[in-house]
């Protein structure tokens, strides 16, 4: 089985190394062609399988005995059983838990630190958001901290403060579901809303730390925590004020409450495993729902298995018959609840519990963007008077083909930027092969990335980074990389091969490296710089045009900036405001075939009205008859 895999890696990684090499200069030397452009994605792995034979055949005694004495033992699941047997605290897992928290808010951190702009100096920190998504949260957060769930529209003219992601039909709101909104509120009132989500990273890798530990060991969990902490996407997004984050605090909250539910049969651990879930579905309920369908099978199947003894009158055995009730009803009251909440959330916006703002939105200014195939044939036939033209022409038509193509690059990028293409699609391939005889719960792990895949299929989008639908997945597979991990070090040892163990360990910081940083000649660039590079050209233009109006010397305050902006640009918008719509500079839509200028002016006598073109940055004031260049 080695010497199979061995073969079949060696093919794989061979083929697209050849391939790397024939597109050089043939002029120079094979090796210098081989090292002169490495694919960071392959050729370090190709140069560790290249090691493997001699870390087969050499069989050193190696011993470290502080290692094998002290710390093995506690990274073990035998420990943990223990310790659960006794109901003793574990301080060697809490402290190992605090310290990848740790590390995870330490890594978003020196993140944000990266310097994009060596001219001014600017760090991607000190930049404001780059996508309309994140200004659309901000907006919902700061409703939410005045009391209010949405906010009046501007009564003369609305359709000039039209946002993205933000409805305006008499009530201005976001169009996203409460639970980003409640969790930046407290970091948005202290003025440091990137915090939250720093916080967030923190509280994923700890969760994901205890389970992992649950289902294997200290030592699982450490490595999946570990993986997560260091992740090159899970830092970048933890510098997006995104969903994702929050969405993630309450399903990895929920993994880990589950898992012990399954083993204590509590009540109390099904109420906070419910309780996580309907924060994260309170966020994102598709993504919820995606990632807690395996879990909600084999509640199911306990349920049934229930009803079967008890139809043939057979003993339980167990405490499982006993226990299923109590772990719906735990899980059921917070569900309940957060549906609650969410109807009259929604009432409050759209008129009705069942019509959300993300549907109400959709309808109006983006039609084409429905979930759903034929999606863009579909929105054709209810397209309205506020349809945002440009940005709803962005939507692709979604047929089996591209979805097909979706679910690829979707899957690719999450192997990519969670730790490596190469590490997880052998550990993937790995845990096949050594769970496929055993019943384990990490069959539920493996299920859930399936159905967050599965229940994103009917949409035309990829992601940010090709990646965002199913961001969550990211922990998943660290878990079942940490799980093979643990399964190869055993097989290893058995076979008395100590240095496969370092050669795997070796592949583990060759792809932390290759993710965080750069190794010239090797590699000029990381992996997280590439899409720190990507991030921060959106927020230097927001940058540039906010800088601009609020230190422009001939913009006098109160003013009304209206743009007009790049078409060939869809993916930058400046307008954005705060509500309520009362600030000394606002920004809205430059519409002159519904409000001509002179006409603004009678709305707006006491705003001085300015006009911006994006696409040749070019800013006028309107001094009663015309557009004044400035």
């Amino acid at each position: 089985m080695h010497l199979l895999i061995v073969l079949s890696l060696f093919c794989f990684l061979g083929y697209f190394e050849w391939q790397r090499i024939e597109t050089d200069n043939q002029d120079l030397p094979l090796l210098t062609r081989f090292f002169l452009y490495v694919n960071i994605d392959t050729t370090p792995y190709f140069l560790l399988l290249l090691l493997s034979p001699f870390c087969w055949w050499i069989r050193p005694s190696i011993h470290f005995r502080f290692f094998s004495r002290m710390i093995r033992p506690r990274l073990s699941q035998e420990w943990v059983r223990g310790r659960q047997t006794d109901k003793r605290i574990d301080l060697f897992a809490i402290a190992l838990s605090l310290l990848l928290a740790a590390t995870s808010f330490a890594m978003s951190f020196w993140t944000a630190a990266h310097t994009v702009n060596q001219e001014l100096h600017l760090t991607l920190g000190d930049l404001p958001p780059a996508y309309h998504d994140e200004y659309s949260y901000l907006f919902q957060a700061r409703t939410f901290l005045q009391g209010q769930t949405w906010f009046p529209s501007q009564p003369e003219a609305p359709e000039l403060f039209d946002q993205v992601h933000v409805l305006n039909e008499g009530k201005m709101a976001s169009r996203y579901f409460p639970g980003t909104g409640l969790w930046l509120a407290p970091f948005v009132t202290w003025g440091y809303p990137y915090l939250a989500h720093w916080l967030a990273g923190a509280v994923i890798t700890f969760f994901i730390f205890w389970s992992g530990r649950e289902l294997s060991g200290n030592g699982v969990g450490v490595l999946a925590g570990l993986i997560v902490a260091l992740s090159p996407g899970m830092a970048i997004f933890s510098n997006l004020l995104l969903a994702h984050h929050p969405t993630l605090v309450g399903l990895s909250f929920f993994l880990y409450f589950f898992l012990r539910m399954q083993r204590t049969r509590s009540f109390r651990d099904a109420l906070l495993a419910g309780a996580g879930l309907t924060f994260g579905m309170l966020c994102r309920p598709m993504t919820a729902a995606g990632f807690a369908l395996p879990f909600g099978i084999w509640l199911g199947v306990e349920c049934a298995r229930r009803a079967l003894r008890k139809k043939n009158h057979q003993p339980s055995g167990s405490s499982t018959e006993k226990s299923v009730v109590p772990l719906i009803t735990g899980l059921a009251i917070p569900l309940a609840c957060g549906l609650i909440g969410l109807f009259f959330y929604n009432q409050s916006i759209t008129g009705s519990g069942w019509k959300m703002p993300y549907q109400l939105y959709t309808d109006i200014y983006t039609p084409r963007h429905v979930y759903g195939f034929d999606n863009v044939v579909r929105g054709e036939q209810k397209l309205g008077p506020k349809v945002l033209k440009n940005y709803d022409k962005w939507a692709e038509n979604l047929t089996p083909a591209l979805a097909a193509r979706n679910v690829q690059n979707r899957l690719l990028a999450s192997l990519q930027w969670t730790l490596g293409l190469v590490p997880l699609t052998l550990a993937g391939l790995l845990f096949v092969i050594t769970e496929c005889r055993r019943g384990s719960r990490w069959w539920l792990i493996f299920a859930s990335i399936i159905t967050l895949h599965v229940v994103h299929i009917p949409y035309w989008y990829d992601g940010i980074m090709h990646w965002h639908y199913v961001f969550e997945t990211g922990p998943l597979w660290a878990l079942l990389f940490a799980r093979v991990t643990q399964t190869l070090f055993r097989i290893w040892s058995e076979l008395e091969r100590p240095l496969m163990s370092w050669l795997w360990s070796a592949m583990i910081l060759t792809a932390s490296a290759t993710n965080l940083i750069a190794i010239p000649p090797l590699w000029t660039v990381s992996k997280l710089e590439i899409v720190i590079n990507n991030v921060a050209f959106s927020r230097l233009k927001h940058f540039q045009f906010q800088q601009m109006i609020q230190h422009h010397p001939q913009i006098r305050q109160p003013a009304l900036i209206l743009i007009t902006h790049d078409p060939s640009d869809r993916h930058i918008d400046y307008v954005i405001n705060d509500p309520p719509l009362n600030a000394p500079i606002l920004t809205g839509r430059y519409r002159p075939d519904q409000h001509n200028p002179a006409q603004l002016q009678t709305l707006f006598p006491d705003r001085t009205l300015y006009l911006f073109d994006a696409a040749g940055n070019r800013l006028s004031r309107w001094n009663g008859s015309s557009w004044e260049p400035l």
